[in-house]
C-alpha cells in the first residue's frame, strides 16, 4: 500500500510512474487525496468539539460547587448537543477511513525507474540468457508422455480424486520431487536463509498484509466457515511473521526460506499451454523471503537473482532472466525479475521463479518497521523469490535430459535421489 504522504507530496510522480502499468490512476489518487482532506478536516472538527465538551464538563463541576445549579444545568444541555454531534462526526470519520482504506488498497505499487512501460509479457525485457538449447532430435517427448512412460506422474488419478490440476507423483517421480525440495532448501540455508515450516492456511489479515487481498481474492481457495485462505505461496505466511512488528536494526536483513505446497484456482486457464505440469492448482515451491533496510534492499535483490541463477546452473538448465514491464508485473511489486527455463520438447520458455522487491508497499500494510539510529521507526523493505517452483523445473529436467534408454538425473540431485537415471 502506498504511503499517504507520498501521494500528497508526489502526486504527479506517482501517476506518471503508474502509467508504466498502462493504467491511469489520476481519478483514484484524486479520490484518495480528497478523502484524506475530509478525514483531516473532520478530525480537526471532532477534536475541537471534544475539547469544548471537556472544558464545559469542568465548568459544570465548578458551578455545582458554587451552588449555581441553573447555570450548570444549561451547560449540561449544551454538552448533550455536543456529544450527539461528536458521535455523528465519529461515525462519519470511521466511514471516511474505511473508504480511504479501500481506495488505497486499489492502487498498485509504483514501478521502479528501471521498469519499462508495457501491457503484457511480450514487452518484457530480456536481461540475460545462459546456456544453449538442448538438441534432442526428432523423437523427443513432452514431459507428460515421459511421466506416463516411466510411471512418474499420474494426472488422471489426480483428476479422479480432486480434479484437473492436482497431479499424483509416484515412484521415482515422487522421489525426484522430494530431492529437489531438499536440494533447494539446503542451498538456501547455505546462503544464510533460516528455514521455516509455516502454516498452509492464513487468515484474512495475512492476505491483506501481503497484498493478495483484495487484489487476488478470486484466485485463492477460501474456506468460508473458518474464513481461512489456502496459501498461493509461502511468501504470505512467512512475510506475515513480521506483521505489526518493530524489528531491530542490527537484525536486518532477516532472511527466511520455506517449502510449502501452493494452491491457486487459476480461473480461466485453458489450452495447450496449461497441459501437464505447465499450470496447476496445487504445486510445490521453495521460497526465499527477505526483510531489509531500505538502503540495502536493491543490493539484496541482486544477491537473490544471483543465488537463483546458481541453482539453475547447478541443475544444468538453459535459462533466461526477464525484467518485467509494468503491465506484466504483480500488483504489489516495484520491480520483478522472472526466470524461465527452456523446455526442449515443447520448444517454449517456462517460468520457474519470480524475484521481486516490494519496497515499502507490503510493510506499510503490515506495519512492519525497524527502529533507526534516530530512535524513530521506519518502514522496512520486503523482497521474495521462488527458489524454486518445482513443476516446470521438473518438466524441463525430464524433457531436456531424456535419452534413448531413460532420463539422466543432474549430478547435484543424485545424493538426494539415490539414483542417477530413470
Amino acid at each position: 500500500m502506498l504511503e499517504l504522504h507520498y501521494l500528497r507530496d508526489h502526486k504527479k510522480e506517482a501517476i506518471d510512474a503508474l502509467s508504466k502499468r498502462k493504467i491511469d490512476a489520476t481519478e483514484l489518487i484524486n479520490t484518495i487525496l480528497e478523502l484524506d482532506e475530509k478525514r483531516r478536516s473532520n478530525q480537526t472538527e471532532l477534536d475541537a468539539i471534544l475539547a469544548e465538551s471537556n472544558n464545559i464538563s469542568k465548568s459544570i463541576g465548578l458551578l455545582y460547587k458554587e451552588g449555581k445549579r441553573d447555570e450548570a444545568n444549561l451547560l449540561k444541555e449544551k454538552t448533550s448537543v455536543l456529544k450527539s454531534k461528536s458521535k455523528d462526526l465519529d461515525h462519519l470519520q470511521q466511514e471516511i477511513k474505511d473508504n480511504l482504506q479501500q481506495a488505497l488498497w486499489a492502487v498498485p505499487n509504483v514501478p521502479n525507474e528501471k521498469v519499462r512501460a508495457g501491457n503484457s509479457e511480450a514487452e518484457n525485457e530480456e536481461v540475460k540468457i545462459v546456456g544453449e538449447k538442448p538438441n534432442l532430435g526428432e523423437n523427443n517427448k513432452a514431459h507428460w508422455d515421459l511421466a506416463d512412460q516411466y510411471d512418474l506422474i499420474d494426472f488422471e488419478l489426480g483428476v479422479k480424486i480432486s480434479g484437473a490440476g492436482f497431479p499424483v507423483y509416484k515412484g521415482k517421480g515422487a522421489r525426484l520431487q522430494r530431492a529437489m525440495i531438499n536440494f533447494f532448501l539446503d542451498e538456501n540455508c547455505k546462503a544464510g536463509y533460516k528455514e521455516y515450516q509455516p502454516p498452509h492456511f492464513v487468515n484474512e489479515e495475512s492476505g491483506y498484509g501481503t497484498g493478495q487481498l483484495p487484489d487476488k481474492e478470486g484466485q485463492m481457495y477460501h474456506m468460508q466457515d473458518d474464513n481461512l485462505y489456502a496459501i498461493p505461496t509461502a511468501e504470505v505466511p512467512v512475510t506475515n511473521f513480521f506483521r505489526d512488528e518493530i524489528v531491530k536494526l542490527e537484525d536486518l536483513p532477516i532472511q527466511c526460506t520455506a517449502y510449502t505446497p501452493c494452491f491457486r484456482r487459476e480461473a480461466g486457464s485453458y489450452g495447450k499451454d496449461v497441459r501437464g505440469l505447465n499450470r496447476l492448482h496445487q504445486f510445490d515451491k521453495v521460497e526465499i523471503v527477505n526483510v531489509a533496510h531500505p538502503d540495502k534492499s536493491y543490493d539484496l535483490l541482486a544477491q537473490m537473482v544471483k543465488h537463483i541463477e546458481g541453482l539453475l546452473e547447478k541443475l544444468g538448465l538453459h535459462y533466461r532472466i526477464l525484467r518485467l514491464c509494468g503491465g506484466d508485473m504483480g500488483f504489489t511489486a516495484a520491480i520483478t525479475y522472472d526466470f524461465e527455463v527452456w523446455s526442449a520438447a515443447q520448444e517454449r520458455w517456462l517460468e520457474v521463479s519470480s524475484v521481486s522487491n516490494f519496497e515499502t508497499y507490503q510493510s506499510n500494510r503490515l506495519k512492519l518497521r525497524y527502529r533507526g539510529e534516530d530512535n524513530k521507526t521506519h518502514l522496512c523493505h520486503t523482497l521474495n523469490g521462488s527458489s524454486l517452483a518445482l513443476p516446470r523445473v521438473l518438466a524441463a529436467l525430464l524433457e531436456n535430459n531424456q535419452m534413448e534408454d531413460g532420463i539422466r538425473i543432474p549430478e547435484v540431485l543424485i545424493p538426494y535421489t539415490g539414483f542417477d537415471k530413470i
